[in-house]
């Protein structure tokens, strides 16, 4: 991958500047009992315009009206205009004092906007849809299939949401001349709609059948599946073709017998878990891999007619498997991780169902997500619990050694919730801890020169593939790439999802 100087993304400003306690405040609206709505942003605010009578003033020798105060009035305006200037806030190196509050600088989004739902979705996958690839122009809309965690196992949904108008950010000092003629930066609100599946208990992980790029969503007549990890232990998989199809056609009725009732449920799990990830070698060649907290990972294939579970586990884990990925290249090859802290590399003609391969220890602690590089095949992400970033070359795993990481990054303070390369990019990935952070980085990016030994300078101590960092959720817990309109990431948090994208990438 080709190497490109810090200094080209260094940008003015962060996503959240340090503002003091005793300025505005943005409202943050509460989640209404409706099942989604948008965060408006941009609500007018009321300002003061009360002027100050300022006495004591004398005459000159014409007569004329002297304000003493004057002069002094406006450089003491102007210091205290200094003072108040937003900060630029580093996580960890800045606390926030008492009163002091995060507000996000608009100026280094392209578009940001926040959807608050009735139940937390914490995790979430994004549907393909036929508007086309590499898309560029605003507004945009995007489809994502998300599971509930209500209060009572009878109140969760499996739901199917289309956000659409979703334009430009506007920011303070957008010129009306520059924009009149533009349709892109219109100021209408974002639209959400959605449709609903029942699903008994908690969903702990959502993910979506892949699509080859390009390829657009099957017809209405075809199904097209989403899977479930449920928290009674069972996997389901859902035809949402009729769903999608609802949002797009004013007036369609979906079919009920295709959409109330899974397809296909997995019943060989005896716990519940989270791993899970599709691969698709056609139409009719689904693979679709389980994991649970017992150490278990089953197969399921699909066929024409049938889906069919295997019989026999996957089993060299000691702990929860917490994550899956199947090979972007090997249709046989799979990746795990786990609790137990490794990460294992599995073929599924290998006899007796255990791992090529692995990685022990990978981390200092559980290894929570995993990402493969589907364009440098032999790269490898890897997030841990003690907070850790690692990148892997496949290359180095070898059946009886520890490989070094080629990269590793102690950034986030939190576990790490979610990991992902970005779909076009080989050398830029995404993050997302508990730590509230969102963060954005490129392995492309070299530390220049002059730069080395800096330490005055408190951004000295961010790292130089770190692009961008993300803030205003709390506790987020899973983030994806949109594949169709490069750039834009969306996740999602105990409170609301948010979907963005930067100057940065």
């Amino acid at each position: 991958m080709s190497k490109r100087s810090a200094t080209d993304t260094i940008t003015d400003g962060q996503a959240y500047p340090k503002a003091s306690g005793s300025g505005p405040k943005r409202d943050v609206s509460a989640i209404t009992e409706e099942m989604g709505e948008f965060e408006d942003a941009w609500e007018d605010e009321l300002e003061d315009s009360e002027e100050e009578i300022v006495e004591g003033k004398t005459q000159d020798e014409d007569g004329m009206d002297i304000d003493d105060e004057m002069i002094p009035a406006i450089e003491e305006e102007e210091s205290e205009d200094k003072e108040a200037a937003p900060k630029v806030y580093i996580p960890g190196a800045h606390p926030l004092a008492e009163g002091e509050v995060l507000e996000a600088d608009e100026s280094v989004y392209l578009m940001r906007h926040t959807m608050n739902v009735k139940w937390p979705c914490l995790s979430f996958d994004v549907l393909p849809d036929s508007l086309g690839d590499e898309r560029a122009r605003f507004p945009h809309t995007a489809y994502i299939v998300a599971g509930t965690q209500a209060d009572t196992p009878r109140n969760n949904e499996l739901n199917v949401y289309k956000m659409s108008s979703m334009h430009r950010t506007q920011k303070d000092d957008d010129s009306d001349d520059d924009n009149d003629d533009d349709d892109d930066d219109l100021d209408d609100d974002p639209i959400i709609e959605y449709k609903t599946i029942p699903h008994m208990g908690s969903v702990n992980r959502v993910r979506a059948q892949p699509l080859p790029p390009s390829t657009p969503l099957p017809p209405v007549s075809q199904p097209y599946y989403v899977s479930s990890w449920a928290e009674t232990g069972k996997v389901h998989i859902w035809d949402v073709r009729p769903l999608i199809e609802s949002l797009n056609v004013p007036g369609y009725a979906p079919d009920r017998s295709r959409t109330q009732k899974p397809v296909f449920t997995v019943d060989s799990h005896t716990t519940e878990g989270y791993a899970m990830d599709w691969a698709s070698s056609g139409p009719t060649s689904l693979r679709l891999l389980t994991g649970d907290n017992h150490s278990k990972i089953y197969l399921t294939t699909a066929t024409q007619s049938k889906f069919t579970t295997l019989g026999q586990p996957f089993s060299s884990h000691t702990s929860s498997v917490e994550d899956l990925q199947w090979s972007p290249s090997e249709p046989t090859v799979f990746a795990s991780c786990s609790a137990d802290r490794t990460i294992r590399i599995w073929d599924v003609r290998t006899k007796g169902r255990k791992s090529a391969a692995g990685i022990a220890p990978a981390h200092e602690s559980d290894v929570n997500v995993i990402s493969w590089n589907k364009l440098t095949t032999y790269l490898l992400l890897s997030g841990g619990d003690e907070g850790a970033i690692k990148v892997w070359d496949l290359r180095n795993v070898k059946p009886n050694s520890t490989p070094s990481p080629v990269a590793s990054f102690n950034w986030h303070k939190g576990p790490i919730t979610s990991i992902e390369w970005h779909p076009t990019e080989d050398s830029t990935f995404a993050a997302s801890g508990a730590d509230d952070q969102v963060t954005l980085w490129d392995l492309a990016v070299e530390q220049d020169d002059d730069e080395m030994g800096v330490e005055e300078d408190p951004t000295s101590q961010v790292p130089s593939q770190l692009l961008f960092v993300h803030q205003g959720q709390k506790d987020v817990k899973e983030l994806h790439w949109h594949r169709q309109i490069p750039g834009t990431v969306i996740s999602t948090s105990y409170d609301a999802f948010n979907i963005f994208k930067t100057i940065s990438i």
